[in-house]
């Protein structure tokens, strides 16, 4: 009988654990909806009406009169980040992977080629044009690319060895990884929102939550993500319980994170 209460409560708390994923899931995609129409609206807008100028209005170092190498790897950098956050929901979609197992091979394919360009492109702007928050964020920004390609040879790697559990880890993995730009934003609007100031910005967007959020805004997502993953393999309802509860949290925070910059940043600039 013990036995059996034991084994009802893991299946109902397996069971919170996954609704509590998919909601967080689902809450992200959203969001990163929402990002790539701003990026696509703003960025591509300007960009058809002649107005490359207007990117410096968000960007350090945007775009530079007679640069005509370093334009054109800043706009494939910003063309293709539309391009992964729109691709990557593909890849979390368990119906795909189940139906059209093709498109799943092909699209995970692209999307980590994507990543490896995106990065790179990243890293050369970031290193010959700056970045806003100085040393530090160029530091936070080059550990996450670095991280990003060794992620894309692993998860490829396991992919081809029809390894595909252990794949499944590393793409989730490179999914956070390439997230990182949305999550310092989110994360950026979610603290301003809670401390209703902008504590700990500073002037010149170099104060310590900045320094923090350089490699926060992407290590505590991957932090979770294997807490999660323990969570998942372990027997027991209370750490699934927990992780459930943890995620169901973070997923809150996520939509308040999002609301506050679509709000804030991406629907303003949107407008103009």
């Amino acid at each position: 009988m013990t036995q059996t209460t034991s084994a009802g409560r893991e299946a109902l708390a397996g069971k919170a654990l996954g609704v509590s994923a998919r909601l967080w899931i689902f809450t992200a995609l959203a969001g990163q909806l929402a990002f790539a129409l701003y990026v696509a609206s703003f960025y591509g807008g300007a960009a058809v009406q002649g107005r490359f100028e207007a990117w410096n209005d968000v960007l350090v170092g945007g775009y530079v009169r007679g640069a005509m190498i370093g334009n054109i790897v800043l706009a494939a950098h910003l063309l293709l980040a539309v391009v992964i956050t729109l691709g990557g929901p593909f890849q979390l979609w368990p119906w795909i992977r189940r139906r059209a197992p093709w498109l799943h091979r092909w699209n995970g394919r692209f999307y980590m080629l994507t990543a490896v360009v995106i990065t790179l492109s990243g890293l050369y702007a970031v290193w010959t044009r700056g970045t806003a928050g100085g040393t530090m964020m160029r530091v936070g920004i080059s550990l996450n690319g670095v991280l990003i390609l060794v992620t894309v040879g692993l998860a490829w790697r396991h992919a081809a060895a029809r390894r595909f559990a252990v794949h499944r880890r590393w793409a989730l993995r490179l999914f956070l990884l390439v997230s990182g730009v949305w999550f310092f934003r989110i994360g950026l609007m979610l603290w301003i929102l809670v401390h209703k100031a902008p504590v700990g910005i500073g002037d010149d967007f170099d104060g310590p939550f900045v320094r923090f959020l350089a490699f926060g805004c992407y290590l505590v997502p991957l932090a979770v993500l294997e807490l999660y993953f323990r969570a998942e393999a372990h027997r027991g309802s209370v750490g699934k319980s927990l992780m459930a509860t943890l995620l169901t949290v973070l997923a809150l925070c996520t939509a308040v994170g999002i609301f506050g910059a679509f709000m804030g940043m991406w629907l303003p600039r949107t407008l103009g």
